[in-house]
C-alpha cells in the first residue's frame, strides 16, 4: 500500500535520469532511516546491506543498487509539499478513524535539534505535528514559521485540512483561547 501511495508523487527528473524509481528509492530510505540512516551514505548502505532481499520482495528494475549520490539527487529533487500529502494519505488509510467511536488527537510543536545555523543566522525549524494516540502515528505535520506566535494559526490549519470528525483535540495551554476554539470545528 505504500509503495502505491509513493507512486502519487511526482519524479520531476527527465525521462532519461529514472535509471532509479523515485517511489522505490524512497520506499527503501523509510526502513533505512528508521534503522539510524542519518545520510545518504547510510541509506546507500542500508540499501545495499538489504539489496537481495529489497529486490526480492518489491520487485524494482534496478540491476544494482543505487550510489549514495544517486540518492542524494533523487531524494533532493522531491517536492516535499506533494511528499507530504502522499504521508497523510497513507496515515489517514493506516488510522481507520472511523474504526473507534472517539479519537484523541495530540497537537504539538516541536524544535527539531541541531536544525539551527549560526553561520547563516537561521533559528531553529519548528514542525506542528498532529498524532493519534490510540494508533501511535502522526497524521500530519507541518513547518511552523514563528516559533510560538504561528502555532495557533497551524493548528487551526491543520485540523480544516485533515478534516476530522469524532475527535477530540489536545494541545499545550497556548491553545485555551477564545479566538481558536471560535475557528474551527468542534470536536463531537
Amino acid at each position: 500500500m505504500l509503495l502505491q501511495i509513493l507512486q502519487t508523487v511526482p519524479d520531476e527528473r527527465r525521462a532519461q535520469a529514472r535509471q532509479y524509481d523515485l517511489p522505490h528509492v524512497l520506499l527503501f530510505s523509510i526502513p533505512a532511516i528508521a534503522g539510524g540512516a542519518d545520510s545518504y551514505r547510510k541509506i546507500d548502505d542500508f540499501i545495499a546491506e538489504h539489496f537481495e532481499k529489497l529486490k526480492e520482495y518489491f520487485k524494482p528494475e534496478w540491476k544494482k543498487p543505487p550510489a549514495y549520490t544517486t540518492i542524494r539527487i533523487i531524494i533532493a529533487g522531491v517536492n516535499s509539499k506533494e511528499l507530504e500529502k502522499a504521508f497523510r494519505k497513507y496515515s489517514k488509510k493506516i488510522a481507520k478513524l472511523d474504526s473507534c467511536k472517539y479519537n484523541f488527537i495530540s497537537l504539538d510543536g516541536k524544535t527539531l535539534r541541531g536544525s539551527f545555523d549560526n553561520f547563516e543566522d537561521k533559528k531553529a525549524i519548528q514542525i506542528f505535528s498532529a498524532f493519534l494516540e490510540k494508533k501511535k502515528i502522526i497524521l500530519a505535520h507541518e513547518e511552523i514559521e514563528n516559533c510560538k506566535t504561528n502555532e495557533i494559526p497551524m493548528a487551526q490549519k491543520l485540523i480544516k485540512e485533515l478534516g476530522l470528525t469524532k475527535c477530540v483535540f489536545t494541545g499545550d495551554a497556548l491553545h485555551c483561547q477564545k479566538n481558536f476554539s471560535n475557528n474551527r470545528p468542534v470536536p463531537i
